[in-house]
């Protein structure tokens, strides 16, 4: 898909360390180099006095906003017709990079390594090199590193370390390499400024960026991210506010304003406290710490740099108090409206015509556009900016209805956000789906925000959705996702209705026939024929519906199963009852 149209420095196969393919030294510069047997790494560089740093790029997908949704990636290596097909070994959504590899050896006969070099200074000269719009060739570009701050990636919507340069990055030119005087490369092209008062305003990710990102690779043997302090703040930059809040005239800081209450700091930080140092370095109070000689940066770029798992040594002031050292664990950021759903396909639930689905970055995008932060209504947008009060807290939105007579009246709703189904509070699409498979009232009643109702008869919703989904071809009524959550959490049995929140044992009306017994398993009371193997299975989560009939221990339905279910020998307890006509005992196999 589009190999034309990015590339990066060709990651080179080391047959033996601090060797070239053909057995030459390495040659000397004062960039880093990593060595990777796998030969996914952007590495050395120059072989020799005829070597040309452009006989090592590629026609290669390397940004991750490239590969990220990629069903095939093929590479091409300058002045050849041969096109190899690559394998992406992992993607990094929140910096932009993706690494991959060539199984084919014959990828990387004669092709030399590029080596890395230091972050640059401002005003050094860089060269940009890629295959953008406008032709098929190689384009060369150059210009000089304008600012080096701490930017907002616009894929992972992340904040990360990036060298702004006044080389043009036009479309196609992702994940091409920007090389220094000396032949290093310097970082990853991924984004541009587009603005009519700016002029050739390129970014690119800076070696320390993608050295993270490689060392991740290579300690997790996948990508875990860049962590974060779970936190936002105020800078401290009024001498009135800092008097108020107890700080001394030699004291510095940052207010923390919010503490985002699923992330690890939560457990050690409060609102209200004020942020002094990380890790040793003194926080300003406009959030800046020292960076290089006569440089300053946001002290975020000090918490990018550590890695997801490590804690960090954090000092803060607390109500006007003695300054205290905490250390909390460091996590990628959890937000309520995720940037990414990763690759995987959208979640959704169907009933009666009605389209669920959690809202993501994504999503809005894709009913928005680009510029959703202008378009999308505010009530969302803003939901996009809170902070999820406990695990696996979604928006979940009534996004649109698929016309047809059971859902007459509500054709007009479109991405609202659903508060309650029966009374219950709707805290993510899983929870919902368990919900309405479990509902045995009469009505079903969807709460939405702006004080919307939507009700619908249950037996008539359940049986209109087949029709409805087959009128607009849609091949399933849930995502895989919501369809696997519901066959691990729901009953893996015949099921009857629990009642008061207690496991009862229900017994029918009259007489029970003599191939029948029941027995109480988890939070509801299961019938099972006299004779099988009585299993014990997890305690559900919630009410249990009538005709739950998903088997955990087997993998299928139970309707499918029951031949399964009578081969199984009985248990010689069950055995002694059935002999001595002693009525059945319920039993709690609750784990």
């Amino acid at each position: 898909m589009g190999n034309r149209r990015r590339e990066q420095g060709a990651r080179g196969r080391n047959q033996e360390a601090g060797k070239s393919p053909q057995g030459s030294p390495r040659p000397k510069g004062r960039g880093r180099s990593r060595s990777q047997d796998n030969g996914a790494e952007i590495s050395p560089s120059s072989g020799g006095e005829d070597y040309n740093v452009m006989d090592s790029i590629v026609k290669i997908l390397t940004n991750a906003h490239s590969v990220e949704h990629h069903t095939q990636v093929k590479v091409k290596r300058r002045g050849s017709d041969e096109k190899h097909v690559a394998r992406v070994l992992t993607i990094g959504t929140e910096c932009d990079i993706a690494m991959i590899t060539v199984d084919d050896a014959s990828f990387w006969v004669d092709l030399e390594k590029i080596e890395f070099g230091v972050l640059p200074m401002l005003q050094d000269d860089v060269t940009v090199i890629g295959y953008p719009v406008g032709g098929d060739t190689i384009s060369v570009t150059s210009g000089v590193v304008s600012r080096i701050e701490v930017t907002s990636y616009l894929h992972g919507a992340t904040d990360l370390l990036s060298l702004q340069i006044d080389a043009a990055i036009n479309s196609g030119n992702s994940g091409g390499p920007a090389f220094n005087n000396q032949g290093e490369c310097v970082g990853i092209a991924f984004q541009s400024l587009k603005n009519e008062d700016a002029e050739n305003c390129g970014y690119v990710i800076p070696t320390p960026v993608v050295d993270h990102f490689i060392r991740d690779y290579e300690k997790n043997e996948k990508y875990t991210g860049f962590p974060g302090l779970g936190i936002e703040y105020q800078s401290l930059e009024n001498d009135a506010l800092r008097r108020a809040l107890g700080m001394k005239k030699d004291q510095k800081g940052v207010l923390i304003s919010r503490v985002n209450q699923t992330s690890p700091s939560a457990e050690c930080i409060r609102r209200g406290d004020i942020l002094l140092e990380f890790e040793g370095v003194e926080i300003a109070n406009d959030g800046t710490v020292s960076f290089r000689s006569g440089e300053r940066i946001n002290f975020t770029y000090l918490v990018s740099k550590k890695f997801s798992g490590e804690t960090a040594r954090v000092r803060i002031l607390r109500n006007k108090q003695k300054p205290v050292v905490v250390r909390p664990k460091l996590l990628p950021p959890r937000r309520l409206v995720p940037i990414h759903i990763k690759g995987e396909s959208p979640s959704y639930l169907i009933i009666a015509g009605l389209f669920f689905t959690p809202v993501s970055r994504q999503f809005l995008k894709s009913e928005y556009g680009k510029d959703y932060n202008y378009e999308a209504p505010v009530h969302i947008l803003r939901r996009s900016h809170e902070f999820p009060k406990k695990e696996g807290e979604q928006v979940v939105v009534l996004s649109s209805v698929l016309p047809a007579r059971v859902n007459v009246g509500y054709e007009d709703i479109v991405n609202t956000e659903v508060l309650a189904f029966n009374g219950t509070k709707v805290e993510n699409l899983f929870q919902l789906a368990t919900l309405l498979e479990q509902c045995r009232e009469e009505y079903m009643r969807f709460d939405l925000e702006f004080n919307q109702v939507v009700v619908l008869q249950t037996e008539e919703a359940r049986e209109s959705t087949e029709e409805i989904l087959q009128t607009h071809l849609i091949p399933s009524r849930m995502s895989a996702d919501v369809e696997d959550h519901l066959k691990v959490h729901l009953m893996p049995t015949r099921a009857r209705k629990q009642t008061g929140g207690r496991a009862e044992r229900k017994r029918s009306k009259g007489r029970r026939g003599p191939k029948e017994e029941e027995e109480e398993v988890g939070d509801v009371a299961v019938v099972v024929e006299q004779g099988e193997q009585v299993k014990e299975f997890p305690k559900p989560s919630g009410r249990a519906p009538r005709n739950c009939v998903w088997d955990a221990e087997v993998g299928k339905w139970w309707d499918e199963v029951q031949e399964i279910h009578r081969e199984r020998k009985p248990r010689s307890k069950r055995s002694k009852r059935s002999k001595s006509k002693e009525p059945p005992q319920a039993t709690n196999s609750n784990p």
